[in-house]
């Protein structure tokens, strides 16, 4: 029997590790991801969930410990935020070339200088290259259920490789919504145990693990963590299915379509703001405008197929990033004119929210304004627009 509660998207985190029965967890302080760790803390005091909790002095720590633990077959959870993660990137790229499917919220938060501690995707996106799977994730409900579907697809035998969930800060963290929580026999049943299909750093068994090697080898290993992060893909879109046969909510895999059937032009948003932008088209689509939106759900992989298909069949096509890509344009953007490489149809970036501003209504009718504008011209007057940035005419 399900319940619902009112909750908070950082208790979504914490709960979504207590039903995937984390057994491992290190955790350090930083505004806005605090409280995760803290819930799990209180689990463990509490008697509910039977896992080790360590404090660490630093983020860099944390991870270091959450690597260790993983490579002893044991399922591995931490969590942080922008700084948190910038001092952690040292260490992010040993559970993916280890293949260790450790699972990391992480909540987004503006990176310094200046100072900010509101959204911005400016933490996670110079992380992409890590070897992690990202997803990026649009309310509460969707926070808990991706922490169960990461475990699920990051120990696949095929994938093994670690996660992290992005989700706003402040929008999702610290804002309160009807979270449906599983069943824990449910859960065990989609999520069984973990067992390590490899790197055992057991007495019994020892191995030697992310030893010191020469150029003969490293260049194979690099090779075998793409191949993981492709077999994802395939991966992603079977939990996916099962997860919502067996729960009631299919979040369509790699993209989430709406409104896309007769789409002259499309939005491709990620993240909190997808919600907004769904009112948007259908405020849009009552005024007659054909309208649609695609909401990328993993940044990695990204997903080069179903964007292309989107885009082939419209007229005009936006992308939306709360980052920059200094002098690029904003990493979404970037990636998705990747997988329009040689489609002769105007492809557009949206950048707005960044330091954590507000992205209003007027703010998403203006990208479809500019997309239906390019699409009748057949070309776009500015490809990068910043959106409600002083001094900057969009």
């Amino acid at each position: 029997m399900t319940t619902k509660r009112v909750v908070t998207g950082n208790y979504a985190a914490a709960y979504g590790a207590l039903l995937s029965r984390i057994q491992f967890s290190a955790a350090y302080p930083i505004t806005p991801q605090t409280f995760i760790v803290e819930h799990l803390s209180e689990f463990v005091n509490d008697g509910i969930l039977d896992a080790e909790f360590m404090r660490t002095e630093s983020e860099h720590s944390a991870m270091s410990a959450v690597v260790a633990a993983e490579a002893t077959g044991v399922r591995s959870f931490t969590a942080t935020s922008s700084q948190g993660l910038a001092l952690m990137h040292e260490v992010l790229f040993l559970p993916s070339a280890l293949r260790l499917p450790v699972v990391m919220p992480v909540v987004n938060r503006t990176v310094a200088a200046p100072i900010g501690i509101w959204c911005e995707y400016n933490d996670t996106m110079p992380q992409r290259d890590t070897g992690w799977m990202q997803a990026y994730v649009e309310d509460n409900q969707e926070v808990l259920d991706m922490v169960i579907q990461a475990y699920r697809i990051a120990e696949h035998k095929d994938v093994l490789l670690p996660m992290m969930l992005s989700m706003d800060a402040f929008i999702l963290s610290h804002t309160v919504e009807p979270v449906e929580f599983p069943n824990q026999d449910d859960v065990d049943d989609f999520l069984p145990p973990y067992k390590a299909e490899h790197a055992h750093l057991w007495p019994e068994d020892p191995m030697i693990i992310g030893s010191f090697t020469p150029p003969e080898y490293i260049q194979e290993v690099r090779y075998q963590t793409d191949q993981a992060m492709h077999a994802a893909r395939d991966v992603i879109k079977e939990v996916t299915k099962e997860f919502g046969k067996k729960f009631g909510r299919d979040y369509g895999g790699l993209v989430e379509e709406y409104r896309m059937d007769d789409a002259e032009v499309a939005l491709v948003s990620l993240g909190t703001v997808t919600s907004t932008a769904r009112d948007v088209v259908d405020e849009l689509r009552e005024e007659g405008k054909k309208v649609g939106l695609v909401k990328l759900r993993y940044f990695r992989p990204y997903p080069y197929e179903e964007i292309r298909k989107v885009a082939e069949q419209v007229s005009a096509i936006g992308f939306y990033d709360r980052s920059i890509s200094y002098g690029s344009g904003g990493p979404n953007y970037i990636e998705g004119r990747h997988a329009l490489y040689g489609l002769d149809i105007p492809v557009m970036n949206f950048l707005a929210g960044l330091g954590g501003r507000d992205v209003t209504v007027p703010d998403i009718r203006l990208m479809y304004e500019k997309l239906l504008e390019a699409a009748k011209e057949g070309k776009a007057m500015k490809e990068i627009i910043w959106i409600g940035t002083r001094g900057v005419e969009p």
